[in-house]
C-alpha cells in the first residue's frame, strides 16, 4: 500500500507561480535595458551565486516565450506589434 504524502500543496500555487513568472520576465527586461542594473545586481550577489544565476538564466531565457515579452505591460499588445 502506498503512503499518502503530508505535504500540501496550497490551494493558490498556480497563482503564486504564475506571478513568479511574471516577475522573472519583468526582471530580464528591465535587466536587458538597464546593462548598469544588470551589473550592480550581480555585483552585490555572492560570488558563489554567480554560476548558479547563469545556469539558470540560460535554462529561464530558453522557456520564455517572446510574444509574452510585453505581457502586462500597459498599451502594448503582442499581437498588433
Amino acid at each position: 500500500m502506498a503512503r499518502r504524502s503530508t505535504v500540501e500543496v496550497p490551494a493558490d500555487i498556480r497563482a503564486r507561480l504564475e506571478a513568479a513568472r511574471l516577475d522573472l520576465l519583468a526582471l530580464f527586461r528591465a535587466l536587458d535595458q538597464l546593462p548598469d542594473a544588470s551589473a550592480r545586481l550581480r555585483k552585490n550577489l555572492p560570488q558563489r551565486a554567480h554560476p548558479t544565476l547563469a545556469q539558470q538564466e540560460v535554462t529561464v531565457r530558453r522557456e520564455l516565450d517572446p510574444a509574452e515579452a510585453y505581457n502586462m505591460i500597459p498599451g502594448r499588445d503582442p499581437q498588433t506589434g
